[in-house]
């Protein structure tokens, strides 16, 4: 199990990022949360098996339909938080 931060930079609010990345994670086993920031961006902290990890990142790196991401910087740790499940938060 490992942890990974995520922030992403571009048209990533207002176009179902956090509710498709809940899906997202949910469908790869994978807990945390997602939420925007206030510079326009959209924070997110995952945690599952290093592999699903990686793949809930290659998807991160396009996002859902009308997202536009711009930058993505991403932060592997293995300090767990031990999250119940996804959920996208205001």
């Amino acid at each position: 199990m490992k942890h990974l931060n995520i922030k992403i930079f571009g048209r990533v609010q207002g176009v179902f990022f956090r509710a498709n990345a809940a899906k997202k994670a949910d469908e790869l086993g994978i807990t945390g949360f997602a939420r925007n920031e206030p510079d326009g961006s959209l924070y997110i902290e995952a945690e599952g098996e290093e592999e699903n990890l990686k793949k809930f990142l290659s998807w991160c790196q396009k996002g859902p339909p009308f997202a536009r991401v711009e930058k993505i910087t991403s932060e592997y740790s293995s300090n767990l938080t031990n999250y119940p499940d996804f959920s996208a938060k205001i």
